[in-house]
C-alpha cells in the first residue's frame, strides 16, 4: 500500500492527452531512432499542454512478432548468451558508465517507443527519478554497444527491444545463424590479433636508439697461463731478471746518399767483374775514341733511301739486356763506327756502359759517379774518351777514361740540373739548365767546380735547354708552358729577355731540340699530347708552329717523360717513343708524317721513353723504366 500510495502520489496528477494534442505529438515524433535531446524537447512540449500520461512498467509479450522478424547480429549473441548464462559469455558486455538519471532516460525511451500507443512520460516524471523506476521495475538495463547499434540498426526500435523483454525459442535459421557468428568470432580469437597489434604498437613506440650501440664484451674466462721460458722472462737460472738492453734506432737509409766531392775512381759497381776485365774495357774505349775530325761531317740522303735504311734495323736476341738496375733516364752512343758502345743513366744515379761487341760475359759496366738521377749524358764530340753527365744532385761529371776517373766540372749545393750543352765543338763550355728556371754559364777550362754566369730567364723551371748547331750563341730553353730561345753574349744575373718565342703550348714542355745540321726547325714535346714543329730559319719575336703532330705523351708516374729528338743524319726527322701497342718507337717527318716504327713482338714489350741515335751509323738505343737497352741496328 505505501508503494502504490507513493506511485498514486507522483503519477496520479498525470491525465491523458487529447487527441488533438496526441495527433499532433504523433506527427512531431520520428518514427525510429529518436534521440536523447529530441526526448527531452517533446517532454517539455507535452507540459506545455498541460496534460500528464501515467507510465506502465509492465512489459507487453508480443510473442508472434519476435518469431517472424530478424534480430540484429550483436543483440542476438547478447539474447544468446543471456539463455546460456554467464559462465559461457565470450565476448563481455560492457557495462554502463552513465549516471543513473540519463540510464532512467534511456529505459523510459525504450518503453515508449516499444510501447503500441506511443505513449510518453514527461519531463517532470524524468526528473523524479527515484519514484519513476523503482529497481523491482527496472528489468532491462542498455549498454553502449545496444546505444550504438539502436542507432545503426535497420529493422526498427520495437524489434529490437522486443526479444529484451522475455526469452523465447530460436527458430533454425537464428540458431545456425548464431553458430557461424559464434565460430568466426572464435576464429578470430585464435588469430590473437588484439595481442599482435599491442604488440607492434609497443615496439613503434619504442624509442629509437641513436647512434651504434657499443657492443659489450662478452666476458670470458680466465684463460689458462701459459708457461714461459726463462730466456722470454728474462731471468738467469737463479731467477735475478737480466738488464734490459737499450733499444737501438733503426737506421736511416737514404735513397739518394750524398756523393763526396771531388774526383771518383772509375770502378765498376757490379764486383763480378774482375780488374782485368775493366781495365780490357777501358783500353777498348779508349781505342774506339781516336776519331778522325772529318768523320763528324754530317752528310744528309733523300728520304727514299733513308726510309730503305730503317726498314733494314732489326731487333734480335742478343741486343736487349739490362744495363742498370731502375728507370733509364739519359741515353747516350758513343760515336765510333767500328764499335757499339752505349751509355745508359738512371733514377739512382747510375751509369752503365754496355758494349755490345764485347765476347766476356754480357759486357756490361755499370759506375756510380751521382747519388740521383741521371737527367743528361753526352759523349764529348771531339774527344769522345770523356762522357760528360749531368744529375739531379747538383754535379756534372766528366768520365775521363785515360785517367779512369770521374772528374767534378761544375757542383751546386744549393740547385738540382735538369740538363745542359757544349756551347762550343771542344765542349770547352757549357750552358746548364736548373729545375728552378735559372740557367748557368760553365767553362772547363777554369779552375774550380763553379760557374761562370748564373742567369734568371724568367721561367718556373728548366727542362731541357739545347744549342743552336751553327750559331753558337743561341740556345733554347724548354720550362712549365713557354719555350724561348736565348742569346748568350746578351745573358746577365736578372732581367733577361728572350729573343724569340715559341707560342702554342698549352701544357708544361718536356723538351725542345734544334735540327742536328741547320737548326732551321724546332720539335718540342708538349704534356698536351702535341709535338709541335717550328721554323727557326729567321729568328723573329714570336715564331708560330710550323706542324702539330697529336701524338699519346701521357706517360704517367712510372714511365720517363717521352723527349722527341733529331736523327743527327737527317734534318727533318726526328725520333721519340710511344704508348702503342705493340711497343713501339716512331720516327716522323717534319711535315707530320709518320715514316716508320720500330716494333718487335718477341723482344720489345715495353715503353722505351729516352731514345738516342747514332751519328753516322743506322744505329737506335731505346730504354726503358727497368734499366733494360733495346738496340735496333742493320
Amino acid at each position: 500500500m505505501p508503494r502504490a500510495e507513493a506511485e498514486a502520489g507522483t503519477l496520479g496528477a498525470e491525465e491523458p492527452l487529447s487527441p488533438l494534442a496526441r495527433q499532433r505529438m504523433q506527427e512531431h515524433t520520428p518514427k525510429e531512432n529518436p534521440s536523447m535531446n529530441y526526448v527531452a524537447e517533446k517532454a517539455e512540449g507535452r507540459a506545455a499542454f498541460g496534460k500528464q500520461v501515467k507510465v506502465l512498467l509492465t512489459p507487453l509479450s508480443m510473442e508472434e512478432e519476435k518469431r517472424n522478424k530478424r534480430l540484429p547480429q550483436k543483440r542476438l549473441l547478447e539474447k544468446f548468451y543471456s539463455n546460456e548464462g554467464p559462465s559461457e559469455r565470450e565476448p563481455k558486455v560492457k557495462k554502463s558508465c552513465d549516471d543513473p538519471t540519463t540510464q532512467q532516460i534511456r529505459n523510459v525511451s525504450d518503453k515508449a517507443s516499444s510501447s503500441p500507443q506511443g505513449v510518453i512520460p514527461s519531463m517532470s516524471s524524468l526528473h523524479n527519478k527515484r519514484s519513476l523506476v523503482s529497481p523491482r521495475n527496472t528489468s532491462v538495463t542498455v549498454d553502449h554497444d545496444s546505444e550504438n547499434n539502436w542507432d545503426t540498426d535497420s529493422e526498427g526500435s520495437n524489434s529490437d527491444v522486443s526479444y529484451l523483454d522475455g526469452s523465447s525459442q530460436l527458430s533454425a535459421y537464428e540458431r545456425k545463424r548464431l553458430k557461424n557468428i559464434t565460430e568466426n568470432a572464435n576464429f578470430f580469437a585464435s588469430l590473437k590479433l588484439l595481442e599482435s597489434a599491442a604488440r607492434l604498437r609497443k615496439m613503434a613506440t619504442k624509442g629509437q636508439s641513436h647512434g651504434i650501440k657499443r657492443v659489450k664484451p662478452k666476458k670470458t674466462e680466465a684463460e689458462t697461463v701459459r708457461r714461459r721460458s726463462m730466456r722470454l722472462q728474462r731471468v738467469d737460472p737463479s731467477g735475478v731478471p737480466l738488464p734490459e738492453i737499450p733499444a737501438q734506432p733503426e737506421p736511416v737509409i737514404d735513397e739518394y746518399p750524398q756523393l763526396p766531392p771531388g774526383p771518383l775512381p772509375m770502378v765498376p759497381a757490379n764486383q763480378s767483374k774482375s780488374s782485368e776485365l775493366t781495365d780490357m774495357f777501358l783500353d777498348t774505349w779508349t781505342k774506339i775514341s781516336q776519331i778522325n775530325p772529318n768523320d763528324t761531317e754530317k752528310h744528309i740522303c733523300n728520304l727514299e733511301r733513308y726510309k730503305a735504311s730503317l726498314s733494314r734495323m732489326i731487333l734480335s736476341e742478343d741486343a736487349v739486356t739490362k744495363v742498370v738496375k731502375n728507370r733509364i733516364y739519359s741515353v747516350a752512343i758513343h760515336p765510333s763506327e767500328s764499335r757499339t758502345l752505349v751509355a745508359a743513366g738512371d733514377k739512382s744515379g747510375q751509369i752503365g756502359l754496355w758494349d755490345l761487341n764485347s765476347k766476356s760475359e754480357d759486357g756490361v759496366y755499370v759506375f756510380v759517379p751521382h747519388s740521383q738521377p741521371v737527367s743528361c749524358m753526352y759523349f764529348s764530340p771531339l774527344n769522345p774518351v770523356h762522357l760528360l753527365s749531368l744529375s739531379h744532385d747538383g754535379t756534372v761529371r766528366c768520365g775521363d777514361v785515360t785517367r779512369a776517373i770521374f772528374e767534378e766540372v761544375y757542383r751546386s749545393e744549393e740547385n738540382s740540373f735538369s740538363s745542359f750543352d757544349f756551347l762550343a765543338d771542344n765542349a770547352s763550355a757549357l750552358v746548364v739548365g736548373q729545375w728552378d728556371g735559372d740557367v748557368a754559364i760553365v767553362d772547363r777550362r777554369t779552375p774550380g767546380t763553379s760557374s761562370e754566369l748564373t742567369a734568371n730567364i724568367n721561367s718556373k723551371t728548366t727542362r731541357t735547354v739545347h744549342v743552336h748547331p751553327v750559331n753558337r750563341q743561341y740556345f733554347i730553353a724548354a720550362g712549365a708552358v713557354n719555350v724561348c730561345i736565348f742569346d748568350t753574349r746578351y745573358l746577365k744575373p736578372n732581367g733577361n729577355k728572350p729573343i724569340s718565342f715559341l707560342s702554342g703550348h698549352t701544357k708544361s714542355v718536356a723538351s725542345a731540340y734544334f735540327s742536328p745540321i741547320t737548326g732551321n726547325r724546332v720539335v718540342t714535346t708538349c704534356a698536351d699530347d702535341t709535338l709541335r714543329v717550328y721554323d727557326t730559319s729567321s729568328l723573329s719575336s714570336t715564331i708560330p708552329v710550323l706542324t702539330a703532330v697529336r701524338h699519346n705523351n701521357n706517360t704517367g708516374r712510372w714511365l720517363t717523360r717521352f723527349r722527341a729528338i733529331w736523327d743527327p743524319k737527317q734534318e727533318d726527322c726526328f725520333v721519340v717513343g710511344s704508348m702503342a701497342r705493340p711497343r713501339q718507337i716512331e720516327i716522323f717527318q717534319d711535315t707530320g708524317e709518320q715514316l716508320h716504327s720500330f716494333y718487335n713482338v718477341d723482344y720489345l714489350g715495353s715503353v722505351c721513353s729516352i731514345n738516342a741515335v747514332h751519328p753516322t751509323k743506322n744505329i737506335l738505343a731505346g730504354g726503358n723504366s727497368s734499366g733494360r737497352l733495346h738496340v735496333f741496328k742493320d
